[in-house]
């Protein structure tokens, strides 16, 4: 796996958690400290620590574990470190704290976006159709 390939699999895990804003800066031409960040917003403690647990467990299931993580017992930022890719999931005030994305502002940005389809809603009053 390539380390954009790594990057996207980290976004769509976070996707899975229900993560916001969730963008990838691509780091390659501007620093040796990492070639992607994957950058994201909970909207509670608990779900920056599912969000963090999520992407953990399930790159630890290929064999591939974080080289250093920090911030599980403030969990206002969790910064995941895979070497050439670091995984940072922010509390919304967190985030606008530190602004990475300034930061880093001549990186290139991708955003990722849910591509899942909306579920359809029930009709209003709980009632039933055939359809539902």
């Amino acid at each position: 796996m390539t380390t954009r390939q790594f990057a996207h699999k980290a976004a769509q895990l976070c996707l899975e958690v229900k993560a916001k804003d969730i963008i990838i800066l691509n780091l390659k031409k501007l620093t040796t400290v990492a070639d992607y960040f994957v950058i994201c917003t909970g909207e509670s403690d608990v779900q920056v620590k599912a969000i963090a647990d999520k992407v953990k467990t399930e790159f630890k299931k290929e064999g591939i574990h974080t080289w250093h993580d920090e911030g599980y017992a403030n969990r206002s930022w969790i910064l995941l470190d895979y070497v050439d890719v670091v995984v940072h999931v922010f509390h919304h005030e967190a985030r606008l704290f530190y602004n990475l994305e300034k930061l880093w502002g001549d990186a290139k940005v991708e955003r990722v976006k849910d591509n899942e389809k909306p579920v359809p809603k029930k009709p209003a009053g709980g009632k039933r159709t055939a359809r539902t």
